[in-house]
C-alpha cells in the first residue's frame, strides 16, 4: 500500500514497532467496550499480521494511523472487504476504526476516514461504502454521521459472531454512503 497522507496523519501498513499499540487497542476495556472479546498478545500479533498481509495484497485494509509530527501510531482506520461476513452481499466494503483512548475526541478518525472514503470512491471506484456498529456505540455512529453516512434501519442486524450470552452487543446498526452522495457532499464543501 502506498501511504496516504492527511493534514496530521500518515495511513500506512503495519510495522513491527506497532505491535504494542495494536495489542493495547485490542485488549483495552474502553476501546473494546462493544466487543465480546479481548485479544492477548499472541492473538493481537496474529491479527496484526493478518491485517498487514491483506493490505499488502489488496492495497487497502484496516491500516495503521500515525501522527506525522510524532511518528506515533495511534490505532487504525481503513477499508475492509466484508467477504468474511456471509450475510452481506459479496464485494461489500466497510470503513472502520479503532484508536487508543488518549487520541479520542481530536478528529483523527474523521480526518483519516475522509481520506479513505476518497480512496475508495476515486481510486477503487466503489459505488458504496458501509459501516456498522453495536447499536449503543454512539461514538462510532457519530463519526459515521459526520462522514455523511446515512443510517439504513432496514439493514440493521443481529451480528452472528456475537454470542447469545451478550445480547447487549448483538444488535448492530447499519450505515451506508454512495459515491454519488459523497461527491455531492464534497462539491457542497468546496
Amino acid at each position: 500500500m502506498k501511504p496516504i497522507r492527511t493534514e496530521r496523519l500518515i495511513l500506512r501498513n503495519w510495522e513491527d514497532r506497532d505491535r504494542e499499540l495494536f495489542h493495547r487497542i485490542n485488549s483495552d476495556e474502553r476501546v473494546m467496550e462493544f466487543f465480546p472479546f479481548r485479544r492477548d498478545r499472541a492473538a493481537a500479533d496474529a491479527k496484526m499480521d493478518e491485517f498487514r498481509t491483506w493490505i499488502a495484497q489488496d492495497g487497502y485494509g484496516f491500516a495503521a494511523a500515525e501522527i506525522i509530527e510524532t511518528r506515533q501510531c495511534i490505532g487504525f482506520v481503513g477499508l475492509l472487504d466484508t467477504d468474511h461476513m456471509p450475510f452481506l452481499p459479496a464485494g461489500t466494503i466497510e470503513i472502520g476504526w479503532r484508536l487508543a483512548p488518549e487520541f479520542w475526541g481530536k478528529g483523527y478518525v474523521t480526518e483519516a476516514a475522509e481520506a479513505w472514503l476518497a480512496y475508495g470512491f476515486e481510486t477503487l471506484g466503489l459505488e458504496k461504502i458501509v459501516s456498522f456498529a453495536v447499536e449503543a456505540n454512539r461514538r462510532s455512529t457519530a463519526v459515521m454521521e459526520r462522514l455523511g453516512m446515512t443510517a439504513d434501519p432496514t439493514s440493521d442486524f443481529d451480528h452472528p459472531d456475537i454470542p447469545d450470552s451478550r445480547p447487549d452487543l448483538k444488535r448492530h446498526v447499519f450505515y451506508r454512503l454512495s459515491r454519488e452522495d459523497w461527491q455531492e457532499r464534497k462539491k457542497a464543501a468546496e
